[in-house]
């Protein structure tokens, strides 16, 4: 199967998208709207489903690759959800304890592109760790739109402690060296703001990728070394990247930001058209090498 580019797209389709997964609007919406830049061969209807994921096309590392072990396990949240679920995954002959890397999904729960994201860093040598915030209502149903229904049904507070709790279990698990690092995208970027300014010097390491910003006043928190990926398109998430700089200069935080230019929101999605190939290859070596330089260091 051929892969569709963003480019494939009008710029106000991929617009459209972009606020169609987030809830900005509904699907009836999508199709008025984007119906004014329908082509020949392209109706507005066929225009999202194309732009829906295929995660058969976009994976990399099978559940049932040689390099790698994984299962779904449980961990407590006493502040949150009191018990739910995710995904770890390590490789298959590791030695020792590795450090631990949270890997946060978009506002879909943890549907099969985000197991194949953890299964990419156990392929790096770290213990992946991939909670499901969709746990408490059944975990990910199957379809991305049943998937946001059930998203928008959940406690946000229970929701945020939920992570909270899987950096604390991450960082005593038997697996791990105690350093801890957190990667999200989108919904999961901005967890891994909030985490940053929530669990101190426990999260070691930090990469939000085009995820919503933290309050300024929250930013002296953070103790984590942070690496900030933006989309050069994404002007909704992008507002907030002046005054989030700011505050970290201002707090002496220990970071870097880079925004991918002509990018999509989503771009590191391989399973989207929205992907970008050459942005999403030195976005994910920037993210190891951070990683590398700071879990593995005594």
């Amino acid at each position: 199967m051929q892969r569709m580019k963003a480019s494939d797209f009008p710029q106000e389709v991929l617009n459209l998208f972009d606020r169609y997964v987030h809830g900005g609007i509904d699907r009836r919406q999508f199709i008025e709207r984007a119906s004014k830049y329908a082509v020949t061969g392209m109706t507005a209807a066929a225009m999202l489903e194309a732009l829906r994921p295929n995660f058969v096309l976009g994976e990399q590392i099978s559940a049932t690759d040689s390099r790698i072990k994984g299962e779904d396990i449980s961990y407590p949240s006493p502040n949150g959800n009191s018990t739910t679920k995710g995904y770890l995954v390590k490789p298959a002959n590791a030695r020792g304890k590795l450090p631990a890397v949270l890997v946060v999904h978009e506002n879909r729960g943890l549907n099969p592109h985000i197991r194949d994201v953890a299964r990419r860093f156990a392929v790096a040598n770290f213990l992946a760790f991939a909670p499901d915030a969709l746990a408490p209502v059944g975990g990910y149903p199957g379809t991305e739109d049943q998937a946001t229904q059930l998203f928008n049904k959940l406690d946000g507070a229970k929701r945020t402690e939920d992570f909270v709790a899987a950096v604390a279990f991450l960082k005593s698990h038997a697996d791990s060296t105690g350093k801890v690092g957190a990667v999200g995208f989108c919904f999961g970027g901005g967890v891994v703001n909030t985490l940053a300014t929530r669990v101190g010097a426990d999260l070691v390491a930090g990469v939000p990728f085009y995820g919503a910003t933290p309050p300024p006043a929250d930013v002296p928190n953070i103790k984590a070394h942070m690496l900030i990926n933006f989309a050069g398109m994404d002007d909704r998430i992008n507002a907030g990247w002046p005054a989030y700089e700011a505050a970290l200069k201002a707090a002496n935080v220990d970071y870097q930001g880079f925004i991918y230019a002509g990018t999509q929101h989503g771009f590191l999605n391989d399973s989207t058209p929205r992907y970008d190939e050459a942005a999403a290859k030195l976005a994910w070596q920037r993210t190891v090498d951070h990683f590398n330089k700071h879990l593995r260091t005594s």
